[in-house]
């Protein structure tokens, strides 16, 4: 692998490919590694395209070395900070007063029955 890159070592790369399962980052001229979809942030990241491009700088984390298959595995979300407990409870907060949020059949029957006998949709 020519230069060594060591695990725990925080760089700066650059992605050169993106793929549904991760972004491919350029470390140096003769090593690249891969940051799994799961290590590009905190949470959910339905799509790898809303949190980085191709040509973008990132800084990444080493997770771990292949010298044998030469495969790096990188982070960019092991160099960010941790989301605050305030914060992630905000979130959590929006989610479950969002009308739109999931709700049992059950919950939603009554709620609908009575919309329809309010719009005189329904005979008595």
């Amino acid at each position: 692998m020519g230069q060594r890159i060591t695990t725990g070592s925080i760089l700066t790369g650059k992605v050169t490919g993106i793929q549904p399962y991760g972004a491919f980052v350029s470390l140096n001229d003769s090593i690249q590694g891969l940051v799994h979809i799961s290590e590009i942030t905190h949470g959910y990241v339905k799509d790898i395209n809303d949190h980085v491009k191709i040509g973008d700088e990132v800084t990444v984390k080493v997770l771990s070395v292949d010298e044998e298959g030469g495969k790096v595995s990188l982070s960019i979300r092991a160099t960010e900070g941790v989301p605050s407990k305030k914060i992630a409870a905000k979130v959590k907060k929006a989610e479950t007063n969002n009308e739109q949020g999931f709700n049992t059949l059950k919950e939603k029957l009554q709620e609908w029955i009575e919309q329809s006998e309010s719009e005189g949709l329904m005979n008595k």
